[in-house]
């Protein structure tokens, strides 16, 4: 039994031993606080190998060079010759006689109709959206051009093709031939957050991708100011830098997408004061699929007005819904008349999707194809309801530059009146031609026509396009009269009168 006692002691000496010279061994790392966090125990060889980290400005920095050399090389400069006629001014328009001449001559001694051609240019900035040349960039740089021209940062430069323009939001879409073209990808615009980073590339006042850095300040916003701004407004608000030239460059987020097309700018100077706007680039991706099919965007239409549904209207219609649409006004023969769509109508759903407000009724409507048949739940008088109604094709809104001047000059500008031109106006007739300028001491202005009139026949012959008047002039030699049936609306009445014009 001693034997075995003694064994048993000298093995728990030799224990404890053992355990003091590891707890105790210098070669033994020893456990440390770390400074940072009291309490926490790490390893000094933990410590020596840990780097320190980059700091927040120096990691942003990378993703910011990443990005621009990402999308740097496919943004572009884009400059539009434009020509424009204008009146030639010249020291006649001050002759003492003139008075006296126009009494009793009727036309001056030296016509003021004159014209003379200016050239000017438009610059801005686009960006390649496939390696086969096809560019992206806004409506209002190239609008009217006769000829564009694209530069690349490599300094080479491209005639490009239009292939289609929307005024509606603003975009355009050109072509230029080769291939293997650096682009940037459109991303998703309906997944970024108020706050996020971003970065604008552009060619402001001409200086050449210059690249600004800013953060996303809102969604959603429309502006209303007319002008530049088109139809449908969905903007992206950014306080990235931008300016004149800057239209048509890539919004960038940090994963190197486009999110959005600069487009306008806030400003009293015309300068950048941190206020700046960009299309969504889910907006453009439906744009760009359709110039690319058709070469312009088709729209559906409904054929309505309406009304965001406030607290005011909820309490006076005694509604229970907080979102949608009350009609204020249905046009007549329209896709809402047929389908039996009446005025304080609430709608609510669109094939089964929630109608927030006017401005997301218009957008659904307009992502619809003419002949599409739709199921639209609305509230009349308390009572739910469900129709069904066909669309039709809205129109493009016609734009001063589509008015047409005659081969002979009679001094008249013309543009055919559609169904959408007469509603824009007001007027009752759907036909004809709409005189759109008449030239002081022309033929057309010594006959009494004015702008505004409406041609509906000449020669007695029934008129529809412009080309069909111009066709008629062709045949018409010179100093010959031709006669025009025309229509004046004016407070709600219609006046047909005839008159004569001479051809020159």
């Amino acid at each position: 039994m001693k034997k075995f006692l003694w064994i048993g002691a000298i093995s728990f000496f030799a224990g404890m031993l053992v355990t003091g010279y590891i707890l105790l061994s210098p070669e033994r790392p020893a456990a440390v606080s770390s400074p940072e966090r009291p309490g926490q125990t790490l390893n000094n060889h933990l410590l020596a190998a840990e780097k320190p980290l980059p700091a927040p400005e120096a990691s942003l920095n990378q993703d910011f060079v990443r990005v621009v050399e990402k999308v740097g090389p496919a943004v572009v400069r884009v400059v539009a010759e434009r020509v424009e006629q204008m009146p030639a001014f010249g020291f006649d328009e001050d002759w003492p006689f003139q008075d006296f001449w126009d009494r009793f001559f009727g036309n001056p001694p030296r016509s003021r109709d004159r014209q003379r051609e200016y050239r000017s240019q438009a610059e801005g900035s686009g960006f390649f959206i496939s390696a086969d040349g096809y560019i992206l960039t806004n409506n209002h740089i190239v609008e009217n051009a006769v000829k564009v021209r694209i530069s690349t940062v490599e300094g080479k430069e491209y005639e490009a093709k239009p292939i289609g323009r929307d005024a509606a939001t603003d975009l355009a879409l050109l072509k230029v031939e080769g291939k293997n073209f650096p682009y940037a990808v459109l991303g998703d615009s309906s997944a970024i957050k108020v706050g996020e980073w971003v970065l604008a590339i552009g060619n402001p006042f001409g200086m050449e991708h210059s690249v600004t850095a800013g953060i996303i300040s809102a969604k959603g916003r429309q502006l209303g100011l007319g002008g530049n701004t088109p139809t449908y407004e969905d903007f992206i608000q950014t306080d990235a830098a931008i300016n004149r030239g800057n239209s048509g460059g890539p919004l960038i987020n940090l994963k190197g997408e486009v999110i959005g097309i600069n487009s306008n700018i806030l400003s009293p100077s015309g300068g950048n004061i941190g206020i700046g706007f960009a299309i969504p680039s889910d907006l453009a991706k439906k744009v760009v699929a359709q110039l690319k099919e058709k070469g312009r965007v088709v729209r559906g239409r409904l054929g309505i007005r309406g009304t965001d549904i406030t607290e005011s209207i909820k309490k006076q219609f005694n509604l229970t819904v907080n979102k949608g649409v009350i009609i204020s006004q249905v046009e007549p023969e329209g896709p809402a008349e047929k389908a039996g769509l009446k005025k304080y109508d609430v709608i609510v759903e669109i094939n089964g999707q929630p109608v927030e407000n006017w401005k997301d009724l218009r957008f659904k409507v307009a992502d619809l194809q003419p002949g599409d048949l739709v199921t639209i739940k609305i509230i009349r008088d308390g009572k739910e309801m469900t129709v069904k109604a066909r669309v039709d094709e809205l129109e493009p809104v016609e734009t001063p530059s589509q008015k047409e001047s005659l081969d002979k000059d009679v001094g008249l500008s013309l543009t055919a009146i559609t169904p959408s031109l007469a509603r824009r106006y007001g007027l009752s007739t759907t036909e004809g031609l709409l005189i759109t300028e008449v030239k002081q001491y022309s033929a057309a202005a010594r006959a009494g026509l004015q702008t505004g009139d409406i041609i509906l026949e000449v020669n007695r012959v029934k008129v529809a396009s412009v080309r069909e008047f111009q066709d008629i002039l062709k045949k018409t030699e010179s100093g010959e009269e031709i006669i025009l049936l025309v229509r004046r609306e004016s407070d709600g009445e219609k006046i047909d009168f005839i008159v004569t014009l001479r051809v020159p």
